[in-house]
């Protein structure tokens, strides 16, 4: 018994250092020509692929279940995994990996507003002093004295990021319980697939790829391994890690575990790109970890505690891309 929290910390850290590979593996690509949209269809589709089999298996049989939920899937694939990627991705190509994702971290924040707007959940202290800690935080990340690029595109890229990612908390925690998480996962990434693919397909979305040598950690490579990087690892990988991580701990202790995703980010760019924030930003960056926490930490303690794992079905943990 005691195994079980310690397994569900280390797969949810499996999670987070999986996640955190996402955006070096884009930028190798973005890199050698490849545009932001076609490289969120490869890694969503072929991910959206090799879950169906496991989806599948996870209904049993309960294609109601699947043709109730077909509106909450087709909307967490545009605004959880189509938005929030695509401007991610498209981040990246102005700003250090580990900025563009504590812009899009923001998204917790934006959901405490929207809750307050839409249904009247007036913040508490915890809460409002988590989401001004961050906010100040982003001051920093941002960087405006100007001892680091400022790139307002990426910024805004950043922050559309954010956007998604809040759309994506605020779907998953609707999400029927009945409908199995890795089920969700694969829907939402083929609808997101198959919507940037469309899209792409008349023009109104930048749709290009190439096909020879890519560079990755300054070596030149196939262009298969970033592919693969952010389809099995990234993607696959990381999902069922987060989803058993889930099980076990409960989403609201494994989303306080997600949050290192950021830190693994960095350290990964850092270690294969040799891109490192200035001091300010990595202080900002700090803060805005913090003032998430202090909102996750609200949000527990708002909650009634259970040792018991959530069951049957958890949502997603904090890991939305």
């Amino acid at each position: 018994m005691h195994s079980r929290p310690a397994a569900g910390a280390a797969l949810a850290l499996l999670s987070a250092v999986t996640f955190a590979t996402s955006g070096t593996f884009a930028r190798s690509l973005i890199d050698a020509g490849w545009s932001a949209e076609a490289a969120v269809i490869a890694r969503v589709g072929i991910a959206a692929l090799v879950l169906a089999i496991p989806a599948l298996l996870s209904l049993r049989g309960r294609w109601q279940v699947l043709r109730s939920n077909a509106t909450a899937i087709g909307l967490f694939g545009l605004l959880g995994v189509a938005l929030a990627q695509v401007c991610f991705f498209n981040a990246v190509r102005y700003l250090p990996v580990g900025v563009a994702l504590l812009l899009e971290y923001l998204g917790i924040i934006l959901v405490v507003g929207w809750m307050w707007l839409r249904h009247g959940q007036r913040p508490r202290r915890l809460t409002v002093a988590g989401s001004v800690a961050a906010l100040a935080g982003l001051t920093f990340v941002l960087d405006l004295a100007g001892t680091a690029d400022f790139h307002p595109v990426g910024v805004l890229w950043g922050l559309g990021a954010a956007f998604g990612l809040a759309g994506y908390f605020v779907l998953a925690g609707r999400v029927d319980p009945r409908l199995p998480s890795v089920a969700l996962a694969s829907g939402g990434m083929a609808v997101g697939a198959a919507v940037l693919l469309l899209i792409g397909m008349t023009g109104l979305l930048p749709l290009h790829a190439t096909f020879g040598e890519v560079t990755f950690a300054g070596q030149p490579t196939t262009w298969l391994l970033p592919i693969a990087g952010l389809s099995l690892v990234a993607a696959v990988i990381a999902y069922l890690a987060g989803i058993a991580g889930t099980r076990i701990l409960g989403p609201r202790l494994s989303s306080f575990v997600g949050l290192t995703e950021v830190l693994f980010a960095v350290l990964i760019a850092w270690l294969f790109l040799d891109e490192l924030p200035t001091g300010w930003q990595l202080f900002g960056g700090a803060m805005i970890i913090a003032g998430v926490a202090l909102v996750r930490l609200d949000e527990l303690r708002g909650t009634p505690s259970t040792s018991a794992p959530v069951s049957p079905e958890p949502a997603l943990a904090l890991d939305g891309r």
